[in-house]
């Protein structure tokens, strides 16, 4: 059996389910696949050193999490535009002398919302957060038809340059920057969730559950735990939730196929993480 060797760095990953999805999709493609947590604090490395000790130890390649997206944009090449416009990447291959940037994330999106809303337009959205998650989502947000944008976040002068660029990208596109995520929901039809509130290391919501009357659905990038209080919010209010197990089961077989070559069975794949993820101890 061929072995490969994957990683994962950020923080607060300890409850990563990476692992197992990479684990699956390798047996079912018969590869033998390490993949292993990569803490920086924990590793007693900053992130460029970690970056660089695994291009050097053999990884085939690397995912990258919060809050390393777009720290890692600088250190790869990008041949797409879009995610050189998005300035963040969460999936890098080790083949050559530089190493290549991708973003699944995007794509990942694009897939978890089309699943779950076939071919509707998004509708007016509110996001919060414009890390390298919320770069990633407003993008995918402009292929799916949004028609326009609020964008909360606390650091404004983040939110402001995503503003500027999704402007670039599709000057039709109405993008606002708000500090005040019950203001800025008012009247949009989706609630997207990119920051890192909800985590088992940030626990809460990142807005009032009365904020959420009158959209139609709702996205959480959190995955840790499936059921957030924002999604458990959103899901009383009537709304249609995207959990973050789709973003991260799509964007894992995009980052899969990157490494390995190899696409699996998605449904078969699917079936059986939900099954191994029942099992597994939170």
């Amino acid at each position: 059996m061929i072995a490969i060797r994957l990683g994962l760095i950020g923080d607060n990953i300890g409850p990563s389910r990476a692992p197992l999805l990479h684990g699956l999709a390798g047996r079912m493609a018969g590869l033998e696949v390490r993949y292993d947590l990569l803490i920086p604090k924990k590793q007693g490395l900053d992130f460029d050193r970690l970056f660089d000790r695994c291009a050097a130890q053999g990884y085939r390649g690397i995912n990258v999490t919060y809050p390393y997206k777009e720290r890692a944009a600088a250190r790869v090449r990008i041949d797409d535009p879009t995610v050189r416009a998005i300035s963040a990447v969460n999936t890098i291959l080790f083949d050559g002398e530089t190493p290549t940037g991708f973003n699944t994330d995007y794509s990942g999106f694009i897939a978890g919302y089309r699943a779950k809303r076939g071919e509707r337009s998004p509708g007016v959205v509110c996001q919060i957060g414009a890390g390298g998650v919320g770069k990633a989502v407003a993008f995918a947000l402009l292929a799916l038809g949004v028609e326009a944008i609020r964008i909360v976040e606390r650091d404004l002068a983040r939110a402001e340059a995503l503003a500027k660029a999704l402007a670039i990208a599709a000057p039709s596109v109405m993008v606002e920057v708000a500090d005040d995520p019950g203001v800025a929901a008012a009247g949009a039809e989706g609630i997207v969730n990119c920051s890192p509130v909800g985590m088992a290391a940030h626990p809460g919501t990142p807005i009032p559950a009365s904020a959420l009357t009158g959209a139609s659905w709702a996205f959480d990038a959190v995955y840790t735990p499936l059921k957030t209080q924002f999604l458990q919010d959103a899901a009383a209010a009537g709304l249609a939730a995207i959990s973050g197990f789709a973003l991260f089961f799509h964007q894992g077989v995009k980052a899969f196929q990157i490494f390995t070559g190899r696409t699996p069975d998605e449904a078969s794949l699917e079936a059986a993480l939900r099954e191994a993820w029942s099992r597994a101890v939170v």
